[in-house]
């Protein structure tokens, strides 16, 4: 019996010893391995993370800084071509956007269709849907599209035999696989491929004995972003980071706004270098989209006015000259890598604009009254300064419509302006339809009258209920919207969380002061 119990106790230690010397050697040559192919010829950086909440947060507040609102995509299925991952990824990246968008409300997110081929389908259907059913400018598509097994492995096998009695063995592995997956994002009015727009990534799980996940690993912008995960959470938490890097990438790069910042990277780094050399590179190509960029961008941080027609204007020309003085550069109306770069890599929201654009004086103004045709305010006396107006006319002369019917309307300020327009309709919902993902410019000239809905790709259509429908339109001589609070703002053709029409138009009154002018127009079923 004490025989017995002498090799029980010998082999049960023998047995411990070869199952931790195999795991120890089997893991150390692995890791270490890993751990090269992760840095790769050079040391990069590391950095401990969970998940990417903190920049999708920071993604939010760009959004809000640079002005971006009215982005609309369609998100199809993300498949899984290497039948491998099994986790939801096409949810993992609504809920990314969603969580990226909390604030800024930039990015309106249709989900649709069940695989890869439903972006026609659902182009079609829209064209059948309501008037406000439009179609989103863009479309995600792409797939997990890599999956390498033990790509780097290490296996420890070792045994031992006592006579007769016992023969035991023991094995132990440690191996790091590789999944990847890569999006796109297509432009939905021809179904191109967006230039420059895409997110190209992959993670490094290293795994040790049964499956387990002791560690992960992303690498963007010369960062190794590592994740230590629990056998629970395996691979599908670091698909899900992965995802979450892919909405940063993607919505960085189609807005241009820099994300990089959010990953933590430093501007002065070769790959941020060079991604800002592409953008502008790209740009400088088409010279109209180099010019909107910077009105639009002029704009927002108060140092110009005019439209966003891709056109330069003496207006945009004393725009950039003042910016460049503000931020120590020549001034002179140039736009070049060096102004792009130091544009986008400027913390505008500690910075105080050195010079703002001045408001002209315009005196007080009576209340509107309705008629037939609209709404126009009028000046308060005939001695004062023309105030700002704002005319809404239909094109149907004033006459009620049928139901059904198309609505078409020309809106006119008296002088410059910048509009905004919105619709309660017949269930009392109100929604704002211009400026919207077919028109983001909010100029509007006395000579050049907006049309409604002209060339965009919606429609205003009287109800077949007889309940009458408001159209009203705010004007400023400044660009409102980055005052506006945003839940007032909200996303275009979508129902906002107000009380009454009444509300919007205290909100823009408010922000622009005396400045402003407001119109409606009532559609009417007979």
């Amino acid at each position: 019996m004490k025989n017995c119990v002498r090799i029980a106790a010998l082999t049960f230690a023998l047995l411990s010893l070869l199952s931790g010397c195999a795991s120890l050697d089997a893991k150390k040559e692995a890791s270490e391995k890993t751990n090269a192919a992760k840095k790769g010829p050079e040391s990069a950086p590391y950095r401990s993370i969970t998940n990417f909440s903190t920049a999708l947060r920071c993604m939010d507040n760009l959004f809000l800084d640079y002005g971006i609102r009215d982005v609309s995509v369609i998100v199809e299925d993300i498949v899984d071509q290497t039948k491998k991952v099994n986790a939801g990824s096409k949810d993992m990246l609504i809920s990314a956007v969603s969580d990226m968008t909390k604030r800024s409300r930039a990015i309106k997110l249709v989900a649709y269709g069940q695989d890869a081929g439903n972006l026609i389908g659902f182009l079609n259907q829209a064209g059948r849907k309501n008037a406000y059913a439009v179609i989103p400018q863009y479309d995600i598509k792409g797939s997990i599209t890599q999956f390498d097994e033990n790509v780097i492995r290490k296996q420890t096998d070792a045994g031992i035999g006592l006579d007769s009695y016992l023969n035991i063995g023991t094995a132990r592995t440690a191996a790091a696989s590789i999944v990847g997956m890569d999006l796109t994002i297509l432009s939905s009015e021809d179904l191109a491929v967006v230039p420059g727009v895409t997110s190209r990534n992959s993670v490094i799980l290293f795994k040790e004995g049964k499956g387990f996940d002791a560690d992960a690993t992303i690498k963007k912008f010369g960062i190794n972003f590592n994740m230590s995960l629990s056998k629970a959470e395996g691979q599908s938490q670091a698909l899900r980071n992965l995802v979450e890097l892919a909405s940063i990438e993607l919505f960085g790069k189609l807005t241009k706004t820099p994300y990089w910042i959010c990953l933590g990277s430093d501007a002065a780094s070769e790959p941020v270098k060079e991604e800002v050399s592409d953008w502008f590179a790209s740009m400088f190509s088409n010279p109209t989209e180099l010019v909107s960029y910077f009105q639009q961008q002029m704009r927002v941080r108060g140092y110009y006015r005019g439209p966003i027609d891709g056109e330069a204007n003496t207006e945009l020309k004393d725009a950039i000259a003042t910016y460049r003085a503000a931020n120590n550069m020549s001034a002179e109306p140039k736009i070049n890598l060096e102004l792009f770069a130091a544009y986008l890599n400027t913390n505008h929201r500690q910075k105080v604009a050195l010079a703002q654009v001045p408001a002209k004086p315009v005196p007080t103004v009576t209340k509107p009254q309705p008629t037939e045709r609209g709404m126009v305010l009028q000046p308060a006396s005939k001695n004062a300064p023309e105030a700002l107006q704002l005319a809404l006319i239909s094109s149907n002369a004033g006459r009620k419509a049928k139901p059904g019917e198309a609505i078409s309307l020309t809106i006119t300020p008296n002088q410059a302006a910048h509009v905004y327009c919105y619709v309660q309709d017949e269930t009392q919902k109100i929604m704002r339809f211009y400026p919207n993902r077919f028109r983001k410019d909010t100029f509007v000239s006395p000579s050049a009258p907006l049309k409604i809905p002209g060339d965009m790709r919606f429609q205003l259509v009287a109800n077949d209920k007889g309940i009458k429908e408001t159209v009203a339109c705010f004007a400023a001589e400044h660009d409102v919207g980055n005052e506006i609070p945003r839940n007032l703002l909200g996303t275009d053709f979508e129902a906002l969380q107000v009380r009454s029409m009444d509300e919007v138009r205290d909100a823009f009154a408010n922000v622009a002061k005396r400045e402003f002018a407001e119109g409606y127009f009532y559609v009417e079923t007979r």
